[in-house]
């Protein structure tokens, strides 16, 4: 398959013969958002790799891309923070733990504190 670019962000595609050819986007299989009784998030303390400045990590989400910005928009919001949220983890900066597993856990999902 040929890259994305241009303003209609199709493939690459200058012309083909295949009278069934369609210029749909290619499909992204993401995960299917598992309901969060049937998640377990593992939260921990990151300062690897942040300049010595510390994180709150949650790790272990299973879901679509959309379903975890959601989730890290309220964390960071409940928690008065920034942060981010993609492949699968949340990082809000400082240390967050306490309140980040009450949150997470009054939301239904399973959490473990993952090092010290």
């Amino acid at each position: 398959m040929g890259k994305r670019s241009g303003k209609n962000n199709r493939i690459d595609v200058v012309y083909s013969t295949d009278p069934d050819f369609n210029y749909d986007e290619e499909q992204h299989n993401e995960e299917e958002t598992l309901p969060p009784s049937k998640q377990k998030l593992y939260v921990s303390l990151d300062r690897k790799m942040r300049k010595g400045k510390t994180v709150t990590l949650i790790e272990g989400f299973t879901g679509n891309s959309d379903d975890l910005e959601t989730l890290g928009k309220s964390l960071k919001s409940k928690c008065g923070v920034g942060g981010s949220a993609k492949d699968g983890e949340i990082i809000l900066q400082g240390d967050h733990r306490e309140q980040v597993i009450r949150l997470l856990e009054a939301d239904g999902y399973t959490t473990k504190r993952k090092g010290s």
